[in-house]
């Protein structure tokens, strides 16, 4: 695909979509970036993040580049914004997690009504969920005791344990058309239809007293119902889990109406289903989340402040530099999460730890986690999977360019993708480079370790999420009729690799 769509598009064209995808990349995470530093320890407006919006505002599309797509995420940035300031004044942490759930399950809502073939499909998945309690049993029962070790249940891939991985399994035998199956799958990966993950009414239940079978009975009922009602379901889940900020479901409701002519455009260019429930959803999250009173509460520490400003500037300068010499649009999103990975673990690394240690030591702690906290979130340990996904891939990448270096001079220059990553900014960070100042002084030697175990919990604006959204964007733009999600592709999950054995249960070569 990529070959033939560069006979089209080519040179001084791609050179052009390159540096697009970059500055837009960039400008995006230095909104949140910039607004955090400035804001931090204070109390949030949902104002606050208007940097972020501005810097979407100004997304362009260029040639070979799908308008429709990128009025998706642009149209879908200022329907959150207008829609949430509208509804409130702050949003309080506890809440925040949630404000990039409420797209999905909207435009989901829009797509039934404007495509009565696809409503009808989804009706079928519907009822094949019903008739696979052998299979969602199996899964729930895994997920309760830990079976899979620490995973993500909203996955960008399939791996184990995820909603994704089941939903797939589940689509397998299901006689719908391809796109439908693929736009189904998305809608439980980049797409966020409700803030559910499988499990977590079974493993409830089952902590109430509840027999097995009536836990697997109700767990069914609430994986129908988030595709039966998308945006009653989630007010459900909302209302059930003590959201406060404000009322989701007018919220949904007036997101929906902004959205559906951008929904429609979409539909009438040929956009992949599996496009129109993602894009919306992956690119809101700046405002009220990533940039929210939890992160200003998080950032009021100077060190970790530092960590993320630092792997900012490592992240442009490496892509900056590389601009003249990528091949394809691929390649950018890569060598930006590459070189934030590299950036990460050699900061680990100077305080004498490195992703092998850490996998082991999170990875353990999950297990242990399963046993004090029966009934966890579906979704407690799944930044700590980003988390040690995003080192582990920096690990490979700093470890090989260690041995290589050997005992010569110079600095470490990790490859990324053929690219080499520039590590200057940590050194130039004066407060990563001056760790004393934060600890006792004589044996200060954990402080950037202890900033990064809290990054572990919150790592969004290291993986980045902002960058990752925009380039996805851009890329998908690009690839219209081609669903961009769930990533069809072995993630290298870093305790799969390091700790555990789960390999075997993956399901990136069975995607839809």
């Amino acid at each position: 695909m990529i070959k033939n769509h560069h006979n089209i598009i080519n040179g001084d064209m791609m050179s052009e979509i390159y540096e697009k995808m970059v500055k837009e990349a960039i400008a995006a995470q230095k909104a949140d970036l910039e607004t955090i530093r400035k804001k931090r320890g204070g109390q949030f407006k949902v104002t606050d993040t208007k940097a972020y919006l501005d810097v979407v505002n100004k997304m362009t599309v260029a040639d070979g580049q799908s308008k429709s797509v990128i009025d998706l995420h642009v149209d879908s940035v200022n329907a959150h914004y207008n829609t949430l300031t509208g509804l409130t004044d702050t949003v309080r942490p506890e809440d925040d997690p949630f404000v990039e759930h409420y797209q999905t399950p909207a435009v989901l809502e829009i797509l039934y009504k404007e495509d009565e073939a696809f409503k009808m499909s989804v009706d079928k998945f519907i009822d094949a969920i019903g008739k696979s309690e052998a299979l969602i049993g199996r899964e729930v029962v895994r997920r309760y005791g830990g079976f899979y070790g620490p995973t993500c249940v909203v996955d960008f891939a399939l791996i184990p344990g995820s909603t994704s991985n089941v939903v797939n399994q589940i689509l397998q035998n299901v006689d719908i058309p391809l796109e439908h199956k693929q736009a189904i799958l998305s809608a439980k990966s980049w797409g966020m239809n409700t803030s559910y993950g499988i499990g977590e009414v079974f493993s409830d239940e089952i902590e109430k007293g509840a027999t097995l079978a009536d836990a697997l009975k109700n767990e069914i009922k609430m994986i129908k119902h988030v595709y039966e009602n998308p945006i009653d379901a989630q007010t459900e889940l909302m209302a059930a889990a003590g959201h406060e900020s404000f009322d989701v479901n007018k919220y949904m409701l007036q997101y929906k109406k902004k959205m559906e002519k951008t929904v429609k455009a979409a539909m009438d260019d040929g956009v992949h289903y599996g496009n129109i429930v993602t894009v919306p959803a992956y690119c809101v999250g700046d405002i009220s989340h990533h940039m929210a009173q939890s992160t200003y509460n998080m950032c009021k520490d100077d060190v970790i402040l530092a960590v993320i400003d630092a792997t900012t500037n490592v992240m442009e300068s490496t892509l900056t530099k590389a601009i003249p010499k990528f091949k394809n649009e691929y390649e950018p999103l890569a060598l930006a999460t590459g070189s934030s990975a590299c950036s990460v673990e050699y900061i680990l690394e100077l305080d004498g730890f490195n992703a092998p240690m850490i996998v082991d030591l999170l990875t353990k702690r999950f297990h242990n986690y399963v046993q004090q906290y029966p009934t966890r979130g579906a979704a407690a340990e799944l930044h700590n999977c980003d988390f040690m996904d995003m080192i582990y891939r920096g690990w490979k990448h700093m470890d090989k360019e260690r041995r290589m270096k050997n005992g010569s001079k110079g600095p470490l220059e990790p490859d990324v993708e053929g690219f080499k990553v520039n590590l200057d900014p940590i050194h130039k960070n004066e407060v990563l480079m001056n760790p004393q100042r934060y600890a006792y002084p004589a044996c200060a030697i954990s402080v950037r370790f202890s900033a990064l175990m809290r990054l572990a919990d919150y790592p969004c604006l290291l993986t980045s999420e902002p960058v990752t959204a925009t380039m996805m964007t851009n890329i998908i733009s690009m690839h219209k009729e081609s669903p961009a999600s769930p990533a069809r592709v072995c993630k290298g999950c870093a305790s799969a690799s390091l700790v555990d054995f789960r390999h075997d249960y993956c399901q990136w070569r069975e995607a839809v």
